[in-house]
């Protein structure tokens, strides 16, 4: 294996830990073992961080080293509020503009998706889910849109992790129905429907939204939607 190959190794790597919760939130990463087991010196480990900083993953401090990006109160409120807006952006422009090699694309997705909900764990449900999301967002093509999105759905893999470890029916049936919904996102944007396309993304975010909140939200944190509450003066 080249060091080419080996950085991208690591940057596979940590991307994976963090979406999966591996690297808890806010985790210092060690920077020697990480060298030690990709076989890197420091100076490409450290072009590897200062990459996933600038996409959402890390955060490189100067003199510091390098930890996993925060999911601090203000972290979860702006998701909170942020989320169906840009996944009702995302899917409109993907019903506008998606290439027929995208849409292979997202019912190859699709198909792995629905595998990893019957055989895989957790961890592989979450990223099987966040990989259709991508595709999504290829579809869109938006200079402006994508980078968002992306940072979305870093976040949204890791606070979303409970909702693949469903405790009861009811989370079970919620996890089934996502999955369809997901079908009905292709077809949508097969037939070229951006306000179906747009609908549909609320309802798949309402569908895991109140599930992800029992599990992460404080009650303090229980705005309405799209909504900014007043600055304390």
């Amino acid at each position: 294996m080249t060091a080419r190959d080996r950085k991208a190794a690591l940057v596979a790597h940590i991307k994976e830990a963090v979406m999966t919760c591996l690297y808890a939130p806010g985790a210092d990463l060690d920077e020697v073992a990480l060298c030690e087991e990709f076989s890197l010196s420091r100076t490409p480990v450290r072009e590897v961080f200062r990459e996933l900083d600038g996409e959402g993953y890390l955060n490189w401090r100067d003199g510091r080293g390098v930890r996993v990006s925060e999911l601090s109160h203000k972290t979860l409120r702006d998701f909170f509020l942020a989320a169906p807006m840009i996944y009702g952006a995302v899917l409109r422009l993907a019903a506008m503009n998606a290439l027929p090699q995208q849409i292979e694309r997202l019912k190859l997705a699709q198909s792995r998706y629905r595998e990893a909900l019957k055989t895989g764990s957790p961890a592989e449900r979450s990223l099987a889910n966040n990989n259709f999301h991508l595709v999504t967002g290829e579809m869109a093509a938006n200079t402006y849109l994508m980078p968002s999105f992306q940072r979305l759905l870093i976040d949204h893999a890791r606070i979303g992790m409970t909702f693949y470890q469903p405790t009861n029916n009811l989370m079970a049936a919620n996890v089934s129905e996502a999955a369809d919904q997901h079908d009905e996102m292709i077809s949508a944007i097969i037939a070229r429907d951006c306000e179906l396309a747009a609908g549909l993304a609320e309802a798949h975010w309402e569908l895991s939204r109140k599930q992800i909140e029992t599990f992460v939200m404080p009650a303090s944190l229980d705005v309405p939607l799209g909504q900014i509450a007043p600055q304390a003066s």
